[in-house]
């Protein structure tokens, strides 16, 4: 698209006096959403990028989290479009199975009913309702935020097409033997009523007790700890270590177990710790992966003893009872019989909990659908190690090795109704058929489909390719696939990340479903601490945008984006960033009111001033640093880079040196103002894709181009002036050395001060009305007395500070300053000194007093510098 860049007539009366976010964003959102600038064309001959948003759950709302990496996401995609790619940024919900069936349930309980008073159909039909009122929130959220997404590709996970998706990729697993059904231990919500992955349990330290119980009688007893009382009801052996001297007569032997009419015997297996406790551990294989395995090991049998709801089921005295209130009544017993040897309470370890409602999970044997990862793990581990995959930042690579190398079998089935149903079909005389997206399912009397859903992490695992129409040969898969970048937290590298790696390389014939892993930290607040409504530290980042604007929000945000570390995020930093779209947008106002132009071709660089020269060498350095930085994924770098650049030298240095130009009017103030446009339209390209509005906003007033969206990427067009960034340099120096020097004197910023300027023999001569107006120095006049003399960069600047400062009071305060400072680097030399005191001090603490010792140095240099430059008293 091509680009208008007249100025337009007037300019500086376009914009207000303030920049008001409030007014702006939410209609130049939709102006770019109706002019199609986010719509990929798959015909496009443009090179692709693609990236697909990590599908939020339809149940959420936007947080500071989803913020940052949308933010990220956008700026990769709103640069990449500028510098002439075919953009795809895909969005999309995620079903969230289990999270949106809650909500649901809830709302009936509100009602006094549950899901099964409507039965199966009639309860789905009710969540689609649901989402279709109150999911998908989010949604309009990310409009707010400026999310540069293709809204004609919205997908959701249980829409039609990933639907077949689903079908189509269980049909195949299944078929090439890597879904199986089996009965295994798995992790056990009693209050969500379905099985739940290793991934999904958060594990926190609870305060539970030790319980010690002796089992058996006589010399043909022995001790077992442990934490669940109540599972002892479904033991079927105890194990000890072979090489267990102690228990060696026991083994192959059978003993009571207590407060049943049962013995179970004593086996050798290697898993016993003999250090740990007594030596001696309780089996229960139903209730116990580690005790499954052993179970597996000896053939011993496996008891279940409790429903789906934690309610024991077997022997008398405990049936109905809930798994905590039978724990209690368990211990009781075993003490009234004097079996309890030992009790810790209260007894601080481990414990596992569902991460959607915090109940503690339950390990239970049970029947379900599992994926061999095995061959999958590998493919993905592999992908990475050849280079085909590129994970960032490098070091978090060995999380995601420790990962898929040591995956165990992925349990997919959930007892649910919403998500997709398993597409297997059970025959009256024991069938299973496995149906694919094109075929029927087989029909006649006592055929039943499997009541279970597949976890929601298999869909949302197919994401990179089910969105652009997979299994189908789309143009859209043709053109966006393997996806260019995923932006995601490191904490999901579990859940969804390799799920995506395995799925995609299967699927796709070993094409990998991105080419790198940026992985982000988390957001926490501005003192580190993770954010959680337990604490009261939870931000709505939509209450920051209604304060600050969306700019602010994003700018904060991208300023913190470490690769990979947790990012602290306060209130304050936030408003600073709406500081700095203030700060540009009134420089952008006086520029356009001062002759700022983008018209014509810049003048050559023999017309410009050094100023000129200087200011346009250092946004080309500023564009290179900028693309090395996208590249790296350094975003906070990027940011801090564009910012010092635009807030330091371009509005506080350029515009302030170009003052006095552009008050003499004439050529220069011609070449000035050009060189000004170009520099503003420059940093404003590079500015948008982390501050979208403001930018927008400015630039098409400024250079009366169409949008910034579909505008070029700035060039580094290698021009670089070394001379002129040396003068400006010591420019600077004289000015920032004048100004502190009077800040050290007391002087208010604004106030006059006669001056003489020795420039003679420098490059310096030509600023001098410059320096004169930044640092209010007026004439010599005729009874001028320097009484402070500062040599800086080869200038001399003469000050008369008569009448302006107590000079005795100044002497008193400057000796007692040097007094302190010269003490503090004796102490610190001393301390340098000593040996004894070396061998032993760490080394930070002796880089510390080296530091010490460095500034103590430096103060006494520059006071005895004000000393000498003040008059005698």
């Amino acid at each position: 698209m091509t680009e208008n860049t007249q100025t337009p007539s007037s300019p500086d009366s376009e914009l207000p006096t303030q920049y008001a976010p409030a007014e702006v964003e939410g209609k130049l959102y939709e102006r770019w959403v109706e002019r199609g600038y986010f719509t990929a064309d798959p015909a496009s001959e443009k090179p692709p990028y693609t990236i697909v948003i990590p599908p939020p759950n339809v149940t959420g709302s936007l947080h500071l989290g989803h913020a940052f990496q949308h933010t990220l996401m956008d700026a990769l995609t709103r640069r990449k479009r500028m510098q002439g790619h075919e953009v795809l940024w895909l969005p999309g919900m995620d079903h969230a199975g289990i999270a949106t069936q809650n909500k649901v349930e809830q709302q009936l309980a509100e009602e006094g009913r549950s899901r099964h008073d409507l039965g199966r159909e009639e309860f789905v039909e009710r969540v689609w309702q649901w989402k279709e009122e109150y999911g998908g929130k989010i949604l309009g959220q990310m409009r707010r935020l400026g999310d540069g997404v293709d809204w004609s590709r919205e997908r959701f996970t249980m829409d039609e097409g990933l639907s077949q998706a689903v079908q189509t990729i269980f049909k195949k697993l299944y078929d090439d033997g890597l879904i199986y059904r089996a009965e295994r231990i798995i992790n056990w919500c009693p209050r969500c009523l379905t099985a739940i992955s290793d991934i999904e349990v958060e594990y926190q330290e609870d305060a539970g007790e030790l319980v010690s119980i002796r089992y058996g009688e006589g010399e043909y007893s022995l001790v077992v700890a442990t934490t669940r009382a109540e599972t002892m009801l479904g033991d079927t052996a105890v194990a000890v270590h072979p090489d267990d001297e102690r228990y060696a007569h026991l083994v192959g032997k059978r003993i009571k177990l207590p407060l049943t009419d049962r013995t179970i015997p004593v086996v050798a297996d290697t898993h016993v710790d003999p250090e740990f406790g007594t030596g001696a551990v309780k089996v229960t294989p139903a209730h116990d992966p580690n005790d499954f395995a052993i179970g597996q090991r000896h053939e011993l049998p496996s008891m279940t003893i409790m429903d789906e709801r934690g309610v024991i089921t077997v022997h008398g005295p405990f049936e109905g009872l809930d798994r905590y209130d039978a724990r209690a009544a368990v211990v009781g017993a075993l003490r009234e019989q004097g079996r309890i040897v030992a009790e810790k309470r209260p007894y601080q370890h481990s414990v596992g909990h569902c991460s959607r409602c915090r109940t503690t999970v339950e390990p239970r044997l049970s029947l379900q659908w599992w994926v061999n990862v095995k061959p999958l793990a590998e493919a993905a581990g592999d992908a990475v190690r050849d280079g085909r995959v590129a994970i960032h930042p490098e070091d978090m690579s060995k999380r995601y090795f420790d990962w898929v190398d040591n995956m165990h079998d992925w349990c997919i089935s959930r007892q649910l109704w919403w998500g997709h149903r398993i597409p297997v079909w059970y025959g009256p005389n024991g069938e299973t058929v496995c149906v694919g997206p094109d075929e029927q399912p087989p029909t006649g009397e006592g055929w039943v489909q499997d009541t279970d859903v597949l976890d929601t992490w298999f869909s949302s695992g197919l994401w990179p390719f089910s969105t652009l129409g997979w299994p189908q040969k789309t143009p859209e898969l043709r053109k966006f696939y393997s996806t260019d970048v995923l932006v995601t937290g490191h904490d999901i590298i579990f859940f969804w990340v390799a799920r995506m790696m395995m799925f995609g390389l299967y699927a796709m014939d070993g094409e990998v479903p991105f080419k790198t892993i940026a992985l982000t930290g988390l957001v926490r607040d501005e003192r580190g601490k993770k954010m959680s409504k337990s604490f009261g530290n939870v931000v709505d980042p939509l209450d920051w945008m209604d304060k600050y604007g969306s700019d602010a929000v994003r700018f904060t945000l991208a300023k913190g984006a470490n690769p990979g570390t947790d990012v602290p995020i306060g209130e304050d930093w936030v408003q600073a960033s709406r500081n700095f779209a203030n700060k540009i947008w009134n420089a952008t106002r006086f520029a356009l009111m001062n002759g700022a132009t983008t018209e014509g071709e810049l003048p050559a660089p023999e017309l410009m001033s050094a100023t000129d020269r200087w200011i346009l060498s250092r946004l080309n350095e500023t564009i290179a640093q900028v693309d090395a930085y996208y590249e790296d994924f350094q975003f906070s770098k990027l940011s801090e880079a564009l910012y010092h650049f635009a807030w330091d030298e371009v509005f506080d240095w350029y515009v302030e040196l170009s003052k006095t130009t552009f008050f003499a009017g004439g050529e220069g103030a011609k070449v000035s103002g050009r060189v000004l446009g170009e520099v503003l339209d420059t940093t404003l390209r590079l500015l948008h894709p982390v501050v979208p509005f403001v930018t927008e906003t400015l630039w098409t007033t400024l250079t009366g181009g169409e949008s910034l969206v579909v505008a070029d990427w700035p060039k580094d067009s290698g021009f670089r002036d070394q001379a002129a960034e040396a003068e400006i340099e010591n420019l600077q120096q004289v000015v920032t050395e004048v100004r502190r020097f009077r800040a050290d004197q007391g002087l208010q910023p604004g106030q006059k001060v006669p001056a003489r300027l020795d420039l003679a023999g420098t490059a310096l001569a030509a600023h001098e009305a410059a320096i004169r107006q930044l640092l209010r120095l007026q004439p010599e006049g005729d009874s001028f007395s320097a009484t402070a003399t500062l040599p800086v960069a080869g200038a001399t600047v003469a000050l008369d500070l008569s009448g302006t400062i107590d000079v005795a009071a100044e002497r008193k305060r400057l000796s007692k300053d040097l007094g302190a400072a010269e003490k503090e680097k004796q102490q610190a030399e001393a301390k340098l000194g000593n040996e004894a005191f070396l061998a032993k001090a760490p080394d930070n603490v002796v880089d510390k007093i080296k530091g010490r010792l460095a500034k103590a140095e430096a103060d006494i240099a520059r006071i005895r510098t004000q000393l000498d430059s003040l008059p005698a008293a």
